[in-house]
């Protein structure tokens, strides 16, 4: 084979170039479980010939809805996938109510899960779906093993009818429908094809500094997301080993025993770890606790290519010999770059991080766009804080007059799934409308500036673009979250989630009484007065209409669980509104 065009062609491309002893590897029972490259395909193939046998045609559709990025949900994606047939990967976390939309919109007709909290919500609905049958990674009681499809398919007869529906699988067929977790209403299914994908994980592979084999990977994102998908194809094509981490608790932990060299990360996942460092920082004292704030401040001003000067560079060796080499050994050591996306990234946090050795790369891109658009690269100076970097290969990026970002390429999208009114309304000749703001400087670089959307217009007629302000005030180690509210009213304002942890510590060490639960921290006054010392901190760095002048607190956890963010962590605005719906009124109405 010398052309990637379909999805399917990536593992059979890792086997002729690369053939690793341990291409996936998942824990199991305590133990790392490798899978070779020729297991991995055999394994696919005998899932393929099972999946004939219970009568799969091509364009049927086969759900898969795992908790953890694992080995057989990339077994099952080849499996279903070079028959023709489309995976439609669900993200765990919805309830069972959206899984039944999904099932139903999605027409799919079997179903894989990994484990007995995501069978359950499936059983729950499967009575009012197409769902024929479903099939578990894990043993459950009552629900048939996966493994069980190996032994159906372990009669090698019905290969030759395997071999002729990869043939029959041509470039723009459809591959997928993913189902974006969407910030309101039903999600949307988004049609990507082989082409879409296959051209995305091409193009941007370019970007990623992995060298093939002896490079380790651990994944973590959900898979279930293009993001995390794409980056697994790419990894398969250079030849990495891809290690799953057990649980989102346990990267740390993962992370120490595996020693990789590189990971995805969101945002979040980014500004929880600097959270849990800056924790331990506070912890310190005298001049260790001296030495470990001068080296933040060092790498707060840190500039790639060493354009701080040579001064600097003499100072940051020894802030990464005291300091940052015992932030890299608590993720394994050997971490040298991490690939952020999915939300807009605190250029504060990029440069310390890469102060510290981690280089982030940022990246942007929808689910619509397979998802890569830009992404940076430390090498040949495409890389710039506060930028998400130069658009990759073969794709294009326009912005309209109002400032939209529009995209144009082989990775733009089939269409919404039995929706073409939607699809119309996004799509303009071949670009690809996205919702996001921005701007492409003289050098190519795209920055973001905001989403059309979420910007707002006061009732005194000025403009307000709240990511500006939530990315700025979640600087604050007291600020876990902010959602900026006040369209059509007379002010910004925000509604804030404390970060709980922090501020029990910080009371503790201060000897303030503030009280324990998370009622008492938000309705504290000592609480409320040092966040507006925040606040007033960060609303300097913003013109008056737009800063700050009010804010309430709530007094429970924001989470995916709650109702709060999506599967990707982003905020679900209306939701949350919603939900303090008195905390608005009390800020806007009393």
């Amino acid at each position: 084979m010398t052309e990637i065009t379909r999805l399917f062609d990536f593992p059979y491309h890792q086997l002729k170039h690369h053939n690793l002893d341990a291409a996936l590897v998942t824990k199991k029972d305590g133990k790392w479980i490798e899978t070779s490259t020729q297991e991995y395909i055999d394994k696919a193939n005998a899932m393929s010939r099972a999946l004939l046998k219970l009568g799969i045609q091509k364009n049927d559709k086969i759900a898969v809805i795992s908790t953890t990025n694992r080995t057989e949900w990339n077994i099952m994606d080849i499996g279903i996938l070079q028959l023709g047939a489309q995976n439609i990967p669900i993200y765990p976390t919805i309830s069972a109510e959206d899984y039944e939309y999904v099932l139903n919109h999605s027409e799919s007709i079997y179903c894989f899960v990994s484990d007995k909290e995501v069978y359950d919500k499936v059983k729950k609905v499967q009575a009012n779906t197409k769902v024929k049958e479903v099939y578990s990674f894990e043993d459950i009681k009552g629900c048939k093993p996966y493994s069980e499809l190996f032994e159906l398919g372990k009669d090698k007869s019905n290969q030759p009818e395997v071999e002729a529906r990869k043939d029959d699988v041509l470039p723009d067929d459809l591959a997928t429908i993913i189902y974006t977790s969407g910030t309101t209403g039903r999600p949307k299914g988004v049609m990507l094809s082989h082409k879409n994908i296959t051209s995305n994980a091409l193009d941007a592979s370019h970007r990623l500094p992995i060298s093939g084999k002896g490079t380790r990977i651990l994944s973590f994102l959900p898979i279930c997301h293009i993001f995390e998908r794409v980056l697994i194809y790419i990894y398969q094509y250079a030849g990495t080993t891809i290690y799953f981490a057990e649980c989102i608790d346990k990267i740390g932990d993962n992370a120490k025993e595996i020693k990789p060299n590189l990971m995805s990360v969101v945002p979040r996942l980014l500004e929880k770890v600097y959270d849990k460092i800056m924790h331990k920082g506070e912890e310190l004292s005298g001049i260790k606790k001296g030495l470990f704030y001068w080296a933040v401040r060092l790498g707060e001003q840190w500039q790639p290519y060493g354009a701080n000067g040579a001064w600097y560079e003499f100072k940051l060796k020894i802030a990464n010999k005291l300091i940052f080499s015992k932030w890299r050994e608590a993720l394994g050591g050997e971490l040298s770059t991490m690939v952020s996306g999915s939300a807009p990234l605190q250029p504060r946090l990029s440069r310390v991080f890469c102060a510290a050795g981690m280089q982030v790369m940022q990246g942007y891109g929808l689910t619509e766009t397979s998802p890569v658009v830009s992404v940076e690269m430390y090498k040949d100076h495409h890389f710039r804080v506060g930028t998400v970097g130069k658009p990759i290969k073969n794709v294009e990026v326009k912005i309209a007059e109002d400032g939209e970002i529009l995209i144009k390429g082989p990775n733009v999208m089939k269409g919404y799934y039995k929706d073409p009114e939607k699809t119309d309304s996004v799509m303009t000749g071949d670009f690809f409308h996205t919702g996001d703001k921005g701007e492409v400087d003289s050098d190519g670089f795209l920055k973001i500036t905001g989403r059309k959307k979420e910007m707002f217009k006061t009732s005194g007629g000025k403009y307000v673009i709240p990511p500006l302000l939530e990315n700025d005030m979640k600087q604050s180690l007291f600020i876990e979250q902010i959602m900026v509210v006040g369209e059509s009213e007379k002010m910004p304002a925000a509604i804030i989630q404390p970060n709980f942890d922090f501020i029990r510590e910080w009371a503790k060490q201060k000897g303030k009484k503030i009280g324990d639960s998370n009622a008492d921290i938000a309705n504290s006054e000592i609480v409320i007065a040092r966040i507006q010392k925040e606040i007033d901190k960060y609303n300097k760095h913003f013109g008056k209409w737009e800063q700050i002048k009010r804010f309430e607190l709530t007094d429970d956890v924001w989470s995916i669980e709650g109702g709060h963010l999506t599967p990707t962590m982003k905020m679900k605005r209306d939701i949350i509104k919603g939900i303090y719906q008195d905390l608005y009124d009390k800020i806007y109405r009393e």
